[in-house]
């Protein structure tokens, strides 16, 4: 992964700004440059953004949304429709929740750590939700092992997952400077906490136990 910077060409005003925005964010972070500098790093004048954005919170909103979009898609091909069991898929998805916040690093620090106001961004809250029905299916999948009367809510264990999966990722996973050392990989630390959770839930069997 990892964007690849164009260079501005007539009729790309939008492109252009996202890419020198995703420039910008990883060398600054998300909040650590204006509009003008987005203009100048893309080669053009410092009015012409306000073509397409009215500041720079809704250049950073739309960063966000593509991040989300390929965030799904990433998530959604880890998954794999579950398969050969839900078990092995929802770890894959895990690692790829790593493996773009190490590879996406702009992206991810756009979507997660702008501060934005949400609410005046509908179209990022809706990019941002179908990346987390991944994590919801999946959930929804494995709940499923259950009898229906012991099943744990499939939005809490999405929910639950998520928390630790962006936990470890903004912590051990990072691809910029901010990333902590670990004694272990990121992927080993994060595996080891989902099955401890599921195994908490009776959604895997204890070790020597058969699967309800």
């Amino acid at each position: 992964m990892g964007h690849r910077r164009r260079g501005y060409h007539h009729g790309d005003l939008r492109e252009a700004l996202i890419e020198a925005a995703l420039d910008l964010i990883a060398e600054k972070g998300p909040v650590g440059f204006t509009v003008a500098e987005a203009a100048r790093s893309a080669g053009v004048s410092p009015a012409a953004p306000y073509r397409h954005f009215r500041d720079r919170d809704e250049l950073i909103a739309d960063v966000a949304r593509r991040g989300f979009v390929l965030f799904e898609v990433e998530l959604d091909r880890a998954w794999g429709g579950g398969l050969p069991d839900p078990i092995s898929a929802f770890n894959r998805v895990g690692k790829a929740y790593l493996a773009f916040a190490r590879g996406e690093p702009a992206y991810y620090a756009a979507m997660f750590e702008a501060g934005l106001p949400l609410h005046a961004y509908p179209e990022l809250i809706a990019a941002g939700e179908r990346a987390f029905a991944v994590l919801r299916r999946a959930a929804e999948t494995l709940a499923a092992r259950l009898p229906a009367a012991d099943r744990p809510p499939a939005l809490m264990v999405g929910l639950h997952v998520w928390s630790l999966s962006h936990g470890i990722a903004s912590l051990f996973a990072r691809g910029d400077a901010a990333r902590r050392e670990l004694p272990m990989s990121a992927e080993d630390l994060l595996e080891a906490g989902v099955l401890i959770y599921l195994r908490g839930l009776g959604l895997i069997a204890e070790p020597g136990r058969s699967q309800t």
